[in-house]
């Protein structure tokens, strides 16, 4: 603990590891096989349970609640983890659970994110760098969501959903398949509306790499997406495309949000 500063009203449980220059607020709760990085800042009123490590200058606002049982019906006490990444800003009443069993043990969240007031990360979910999850958007258990993904506020994500690198889904969306590398998806049930064009330009992606994925978009939406990836995975492709391909050709059993029928 050496240089931590601990509020005399925080509970540290023996066993837990505490960084240099970690900051603990008042009336927080760390377990036993909670691991806090330099520089971890817990505001206050926060729970840190289970086998929980956080990276790096992670700041955790009160009340949100990490590493607590994952909400499975057939969890039954097995050893499983959470691993939160460096220089996320995880605010209010968020929760975090960890993995089962039966999804591999473990959930994963990456490097730099911002998850607003409310927001949920299920069990065994894999949440890539710099995502974004607005307030109260819910995560289900077995989500992939790759770097750069943003959510837009009270959506939600059913399980074993993958979200591709650079797609933002709006607000208010329930998306029930996977979302494409760069897609826009919108609406009370989502549909693929295009690219990601605020994201991609802001990745500082071309002209010719925008009308690559769009010229990409048009093919994949004349029939199924998997015989229209293949017919173009083994030409040449944009770096880019690429990644959508990729993609569509992984290893998944869900079908993919497709554009809204005219």
């Amino acid at each position: 603990m050496a240089d931590a500063l601990i509020h005399p009203t925080a509970v540290i449980e023996p066993g837990a590891t505490i960084g240099t220059g970690v900051r603990i607020g008042p009336f927080c709760v760390v377990g036993p096989r909670v691991r806090l990085d330099d520089g971890v800042e817990l505001k206050s009123h926060v729970v840190v349970s289970g086998d929980t490590s956080i990276g790096e200058e992670t700041t955790v606002f009160p009340f949100a609640s990490i590493g607590e049982v994952p909400q499975d019906l057939k969890f039954r006490g097995e050893d499983v983890r959470l691993e939160i990444g460096a220089r996320n800003r995880i605010r209010e009443y968020v929760t975090m659970n960890p993995g089962t069993a039966g999804g591999g043990g473990l959930t994963r969240v990456g490097d730099d994110g911002l998850f607003m007031a409310s927001s949920h990360v299920g069990h065994d979910c894999r949440i890539g760098d710099r995502v974004i999850l607005a307030n109260s958007v819910a995560i289900a258990g077995h989500c992939v969501l790759e770097d750069d993904v943003i959510v837009g506020g009270l959506s939600g994500v059913h399980q074993w959903v993958r979200i591709g690198r650079g797609a933002m889904i709006g607000a208010v969306t329930m998306v029930t398949a996977d979302v494409i590398p760069y897609g826009l998806v919108q609406g009370p049930r989502g549909h693929l509306d295009g690219l990601n064009l605020v994201g991609l330009r802001r990745r500082g992606a071309s002209r010719a790499d925008i009308a690559a994925l769009r010229d990409l978009l048009g093919a994949l939406g004349r029939g199924s997406f998997r015989d229209a990836a293949r017919q173009r995975a083994d030409g040449s492709v944009t770096t880019m495309e690429r990644d959508v391909l990729d993609f569509i050709l992984g290893p998944s059993d869900r079908s993919f949000l497709a554009p809204r029928p005219e």
